[in-house]
């Protein structure tokens, strides 16, 4: 099979090599995936670059890069059912402690890592929903229904934040998310009922006042580091941040002593980790939010499978209006 590879550290160009690599054969208990669609998400290029703390070469000899990905279940091992040879399929945790992942024509993984895709989505919108579809998913909902609550949603315009927000809006919660101007319409499009420029140095005080004081019940944050200040001040009493992402400061000051006689509950959500639970409520969540037309993931850009170079520089790049894929199939 044809597959996108690299056994070091470093810059695309540099590493990512299109090469052949035997067709895996699946284990008991897993399924093999002809793959049409690999979603490239920012853990990936990181994860590529060396960018994880403490590791100073890959894990394996070779890797396939991508968690995400979607495609048709063309054989079976044993104790799966033989039915499930055809059925479309999306991909989850692909190359999560695995050396091989979705950037290839086929891949082998546990069956309950391949979602029944539902018959109205198409597989390239499911392609994007392992890791931005599940963080924003239990980023809204893991604390419970949403109906009626109000939100703030940072970076309502990046692939996790606009799927937050929209599946926030068909919860029914008051959404107000913070983005850049120049992506305000789009921000307000998925659902947002506000917008509110992220770098604005009264954040906080324009937040309370939409709130008349009372402050969000909930916070969707991307940047837990820098805002973990503006955050105490907007989050109301018991009220949760479940933060998905810090990597402008991943050491951040946390004023404990605000949190604390608020009761401000830290959510920190790694996706790669949901318990079964929590990943099955996440999945049904997607589910239905999109046969409602509540959720229309994002797509910026699709490659081929050969130019997954370009595809790891335009995530590298930022300012994406949604998820870049590669088209295997």
């Amino acid at each position: 099979m044809k597959a996108i590879a690299y056994s070091a550290f470093g810059a695309a160009v540099d590493v990512l090599r299109l090469t052949e690599l035997p067709t895996p054969d699946p284990a008991a208990d897993e399924v093999l995936v002809r793959l049409t669609h690999s979603g490239v998400n920012p853990s990936d290029v990181k994860s590529r670059a060396g960018g994880r703390p403490g590791m100073t070469k890959p894990p394996f000899d070779v890797i396939i890069p991508h968690s995400d990905g979607a495609g048709v279940i063309e054989a079976v091992g044993e104790g799966v059912d033989r039915a499930r040879i055809g059925q479309k399929v999306w991909i989850w945790n692909g190359q999560w402690r695995r050396p091989f992942g979705t950037a290839a024509e086929m891949i082998a993984l546990p069956a309950g890592q391949a979602v029944a895709l539902p018959e109205a989505m198409r597989p390239e919108e499911g392609a994007t929903l392992g890791i931005p579809g599940l963080t924003a998913a239990h980023s809204v909902f893991g604390g419970g229904n949403v109906a009626g609550k109000t939100l703030l949603v940072s970076g309502g315009a990046g692939a996790v934040g606009n799927n937050a927000v929209q599946l926030a809006r068909w919860g029914g919660a008051r959404v107000i998310a913070t983005a850049s101007p120049a992506d305000f319409d789009r921000v307000r499009a998925a659902g947002a009922e506000t917008v509110l420029d992220y770098r604005s140095p009264d954040l906080a005080a324009q937040v309370l006042e939409l709130t008349q004081g009372k402050g969000v019940d909930r916070a969707v944050e991307v940047e837990f580091g820098l805002n973990a200040v503006m955050l105490e001040q907007v989050v109301a009493e018991t009220g949760t941040v479940a933060a998905y992402g810090s990597a402008l400061q991943m050491s951040p000051v946390l004023p404990f002593r605000d949190y604390l006689f608020k009761a401000i509950t830290v959510d920190i959500v790694l996706v790669y980790l949901l318990d079964p639970a929590q990943r099955a409520t996440a999945i049904d969540i997607l589910h239905r939010a999109h046969a409602e037309g509540g959720l229309v993931p994002a797509i910026h850009a699709r490659f081929a499978l050969a130019d997954c170079i370009a595809a790891h520089e335009c995530v590298e790049a930022g300012r994406r209006a949604g998820a870049v894929l590669l088209e295997a199939g």
